[in-house]
């Protein structure tokens, strides 16, 4: 089952430490974000990769071709370049247009690093999304789901504090949901997954893993201090 990458955003709240580079390729103690990314999803037994791109494309395709012959000799490797930003949604229907690709498959962020979670989303039906717990849901919102794993709501994005569960940025989806796609920009957060709960038919599946987004400089700053002790203090 591939993997798809969304690798294309404009990583705005970290430019002020990446000098223009683009997020996925972000240094992390002498390596690329979107290196320790593949080897760690590799391990866990992705073996085929679409990555979605559209911000400094050709800087990401250029190192993605240097790790043919290393991170990814064993890999089936595509990418899709994006002609305007397409939204998270958008980006995912129009590679899938691109590619003529049906079935199920697995939509992960670059920028956010996820201890595990490929086998337990491989092993459970499509639509569905990782969930983790942390103890501050006020950046990501919250997803509230009942005793039967059935995603119920959508917490917005809150000033307060509160524990609980969000979704970890990947999910397990079909190429169904995305037949009647219009050609615009969308977004998954706003219209597919709210769709499927309506629908009473997206599936949480909770996990107790390591979980960061470097999307802003603090908690990039703090994955680097992470890696560079060899994972041996807290995330």
């Amino acid at each position: 089952m591939p993997l798809f990458v969304l690798a294309g955003g404009f990583g705005t709240r970290l430019q002020s430490v990446l000098n223009g580079f683009p997020k996925a390729l972000a240094p992390v103690n002498g390596k690329h974000f979107l290196s320790l990314q593949i080897e760690h999803w590799v391990k866990q037994g992705v073996d085929s990769f679409v990555f979605l791109l559209h911000h400094h494309a050709d800087t990401i395709i250029n190192f993605l071709k240097t790790e043919e012959s290393n991170l990814l000799k064993d890999c089936k490797v595509s990418y899709i370049v994006e002609p305007k930003p397409m939204g998270t949604g958008g980006a995912v229907a129009y590679a899938i247009e691109l590619l003529a690709f049906e079935g199920d498959f697995l939509l992960a962020n670059a920028d956010t690093w996820i201890g595990q979670g490929v086998d337990e989303m491989m092993n459970n039906s499509s639509p569905a999304i990782l969930v983790v717990k942390v103890r501050d849901t006020g950046r990501y919102g919250e997803v509230i789901f009942n005793d039967h794993n059935l995603v119920t709501a959508f917490d917005e994005k809150r000033n307060c504090s509160t524990t609980g569960w969000i979704n970890a940025g990947i999910s397990r989806m079909n190429s169904s949901l995305f037949k009647s796609w219009d050609g615009q920009p969308f977004s998954l957060e706003n219209s597919t997954f709210p769709n499927l709960v309506k629908n009473k038919a997206l599936v949480a599946i909770s996990l107790d893993t390591d979980f960061i987004d470097i999307g802003i400089p603090e908690d990039y700053a703090r994955f680097c201090r992470w890696i560079e002790s060899n994972k041996t203090i807290e995330l």
